[in-house]
């Protein structure tokens, strides 16, 4: 197993190494950049921070934060509740008026399908007071 040595690793960080740009024509150099493997990854770090950055604060600063689940106006939300809730009670209505119409056009044509209870109460007997 190799044995780790920082001052080789920082060493290979600071190796400068030549990116040159030509024309394939020609061969003449368009752009030379003498770069290392360190400014490499700090430049690329600092562009992912600051892409990072920018999607977040387009986010929380923009309308486009009420298309996060979840993150929607507090007003909006306990609005669309108590939407729900209405809208529920509504539909409970309407079904329980739905059935009352229906008797109602069942007794006018006659047509009594009602089943007549016949079981036998129990009623409990008052109680006394025995003095």
């Amino acid at each position: 197993m190799a044995k780790f040595d920082a001052n080789s690793t920082l060493k290979r960080l600071q190796n400068r190494y030549r990116l040159v740009v030509m024309n394939d024509d020609t061969y003449e150099e368009v752009v030379t950049f003498k770069l290392s493997r360190l400014s490499v990854y700090i430049v690329l770090s600092t562009i992912f921070v600051l892409l990072t950055g920018l999607t977040v604060a387009l986010i929380v600063f923009t309308p486009l934060r009420m298309y996060i689940p979840g993150y929607g106006d507090v007003n909006a939300t306990r609005e669309l509740r108590e939407l729900k809730i209405r809208t529920d009670s509504l539909e409970t209505v309407m079904h329980q008026r739905g059935q009352y119409l229906d008797n109602v056009k069942n007794v006018l044509q006659g047509n009594l399908s009602v089943k007549l209870d016949t079981t036998a109460l129990d009623i409990p007997k008052p109680e006394t007071i025995d003095e």
